[in-house]
């Protein structure tokens, strides 16, 4: 008999029992609790009068939308008097949305802001000053399309005295054919017509993983001043260029950037996990130089080609010049190209850029710190993850240390 006011047996929906409500509950509480914590994605420092000051660029999940919230932090460095550091973190960060990448400049003074098309519109160029917005650039996609910041080929890279920025960015879309019921239509047009269809055009081989869809990456130069963007003349479509930089402004002297290539005529095939694809340093000379040298013929058309850097080792990649500009470090994957392992342990390496005149293919490469040796604090600390992805202090934690 049932009796008025006793409660009935709780009713779970299909599938489910206590056990496993129970053990979603917890499951769900204890993902709550790892997206709460932000992740650092990139840190820089810069030194001023009222002492050192820093910039955070952190994400944190948005499980609800299903996307990462993007956001800055500053804070202000100072030394004790025991020697320790102090972080006065600001009250709040600021998010930045519908944001690809944000890069500030050598002296601080100024924040890159890049925002990548979407729905056929233009790529947006933003340039920060210390309380306001100072320029915005819209780039067609005649230019080129998205600037890539996947962490891989992803380059920014602001010239010293802050008036250029080099980045790799998608080149622009060839034009594709147009067909009606007719056959090929030669007066191609950009309007929608009933009865005709594009073509795909030629296939190309993808690199995979989250590079599908992708055309080949290029490398251009923005005036900050004036918002004119140029394509880097010389590199050919045998490489797929990242990760760019420049190099050390000299008085009287070209303006060079600093690259890394990988060949087009290997397989292209999983590049983000498989670290064994060879690939090289490059220096090529930068649109809007300061010297102008005029040559013709031959000459000149050798002159704006690129410059292999590495020819005596199979892998380089993650180019950073040193804070006096004398030295050239990178890393290089050799162990895992040379014996075709998927990731073995990488090696660190220096180049003499105390040369005067324009970089030779016939520099010497130093060994600074060997694959035996990563291989054994690896184990220890796990330092080659550590290099990979917080490059910039791990450097220049070498360089402070006298390479």
């Amino acid at each position: 008999m049932d009796s008025v006011g006793a409660s009935s047996p709780k009713e779970f929906p299909l599938g489910l029992d206590a056990s496993l409500e129970e053990e979603y509950s917890s499951q769900s509480s204890l993902l709550q609790d790892f997206t709460s914590i932000p992740t650092i994605d990139k840190a820089w420092t810069f030194t001023s009068d009222g002492g050192s000051q820093g910039m955070f660029s952190m994400s944190q999940p948005n499980l609800l939308a299903n996307k990462k919230r993007r956001y800055i932090l500053p804070c202000h460095i100072s030394k004790e008097s025991t020697n320790a550091v102090s972080f006065q973190w600001a009250a709040f960060p600021i998010e930045m949305s519908n944001v690809s990448m944000m890069i500030p400049s050598p002296s601080g003074s100024k924040l890159l802001v890049v925002r990548n098309p979407e729905n056929d519109s233009p790529t947006k160029f933003e340039i920060w000053g210390p309380s306001l917005v100072e320029k915005e650039f819209y780039v067609p996609a005649s230019a080129h399309g998205s600037v890539y910041s996947d962490g891989w080929f992803e380059g920014i890279s602001w010239n010293s005295d802050e008036t250029l920025i080099a980045y790799v960015a998608e080149e622009p879309a060839p034009s594709k054919p147009t067909f009606t019921t007719f056959g090929y239509k030669k007066d191609n047009s950009t309007d929608k017509e009933c009865g005709s269809w594009k073509g795909q055009g030629d296939w190309e081989e993808e690199w995979g993983e989250t590079y599908a869809g992708k055309r080949q990456p290029a490398l251009f130069i923005i005036d900050v001043n004036s918002g004119v963007v140029r394509p880097v003349e010389g590199i050919g479509k045998s490489l797929s260029v990242g990760q760019v930089v420049w190099a050390p402004s000299r008085e009287g002297l070209e303006q060079y950037l600093v690259f890394v290539g990988w060949p087009s005529d290997n397989r292209k095939l999983g590049i983000k996990y498989c670290y064994n694809r060879p690939c090289a340093l490059y220096a090529v000379k930068a649109p809007f130089s300061k010297v102008e040298v005029h040559q013709s013929g031959t000459n000149a058309a050798n002159d704006v080609s690129p410059i292999k850097l590495t020819q005596s080792i199979s892998s380089a990649f993650f180019p950073r010049f040193s804070p006096d500009g004398k030295l050239l470090i990178f890393l290089s994957a050799r162990s895992s190209v040379d014996s075709w392992a998927h990731s073995a342990t990488d090696s660190l390496h220096k180049i003499d850029w105390s040369f005067s005149g324009k970089p030779t293919p016939d520099v010497t490469i130093v060994d600074v710190v060997h694959s035996v040796f990563v291989i054994l604090i690896t184990c220890i600390s796990t330092l080659r993850l550590v290099i990979i992805s917080h490059f910039r202090s791990t450097i220049y934690f070498f360089i402070d240390s006298e390479l």
